[in-house]
């Protein structure tokens, strides 16, 4: 007999759980690679004797989960690149930091355009049965856009909050791997950390909920891979799965 999938054993005991959205939430961060790979090439190019931006593995090593501005500082700067900060008004462009995550943004809101971007149905699943079990949930993102991309795809309407990166800019809230986004959505929640669960896809983003104190962080590796697997545990991750549908049962009895 079969009925209702419910929450995973290790969910049941939470009160709360916050997710981060891209790549966890919404199919973007495919999206934001490429952007990312669009603005880091011109600034490579630019100094010259670089090889170009992998959009695989240095994504996900320096700007996967970060914000902007950090994002393409420490991509950069591991490249031996030095730009000045710049202004906070930078037109596009490679001669400072800004201007670099400023042609970031510029080609993903016109990538955007273009597609538009999908959520990941197993996610969906989970909070749909979050929502009928009155499992209040939140979304974190150092993105600006993506309350607007959450609203798009209707998968607002399954959450009570998002932190985004217009709130995050407003409150002053540090990025990823600083705790402060999850920290401010459990606050939102009305639930303490401790009580809560992080879902995330990003190793700065797992870092945050570990450091943050959650009662259990979940990593998202859609690679299958077991060493990105293995980096997500040394981050913090009390376990780590290819999709959030996994937290959830089958319903069978």
């Amino acid at each position: 007999m079969s009925g209702a999938p419910s929450p995973a054993a290790c969910l049941r005991s939470l009160r709360a759980v916050v997710f981060d959205t891209d790549g966890v939430i919404t199919d973007s961060a495919r999206e934001h690679a490429a952007a990312w790979k669009g603005a880091f090439d011109d600034a490579l190019a630019a100094v010259g004797g670089q090889r170009p931006f992998d959009p695989v593995a240095e994504y996900l090593r320096y700007v996967d989960g970060r914000s902007r501005q950090d994002g393409a500082a420490a991509f950069l700067a591991s490249r031996g690149v030095r730009l000045p900060l710049g202004e906070p008004d930078d037109a596009p462009g490679t001669g400072t930091v800004r201007a670099v995550a400023a042609r970031k943004d510029e080609l993903f809101t016109a990538g955007l355009r273009r597609g538009g971007v999908t959520v990941w149905p197993g996610t969906v699943r989970l909070l749909e049965v979050l929502r009928r079990e009155r499992v209040p949930c939140a979304a974190v993102s150092a993105s600006r856009h993506a309350t607007e991309l959450l609203s798009a795809t209707g998968v607002c309407a399954l959450l009570e909050t998002v932190v985004d990166g217009n709130e995050a800019h407003r409150l002053g809230l540090p990025g990823k791997p600083d705790p402060a986004l999850f920290l401010e959505a459990a606050r939102r929640l009305g639930v303490p950390a401790g009580d809560s669960a992080v879902v995330e896809d990003a190793l700065a983003g797992v870092e945050a909920g570990r450091r943050g104190g959650f009662g259990l962080v979940v990593g998202v590796d859609r690679t299958n891979s077991p060493a990105r697997a293995a980096e997500m545990r040394r981050s913090g991750a009390d376990l780590v799965v290819a999709d959030p549908g996994e937290l959830l049962t089958s319903g069978e009895g």
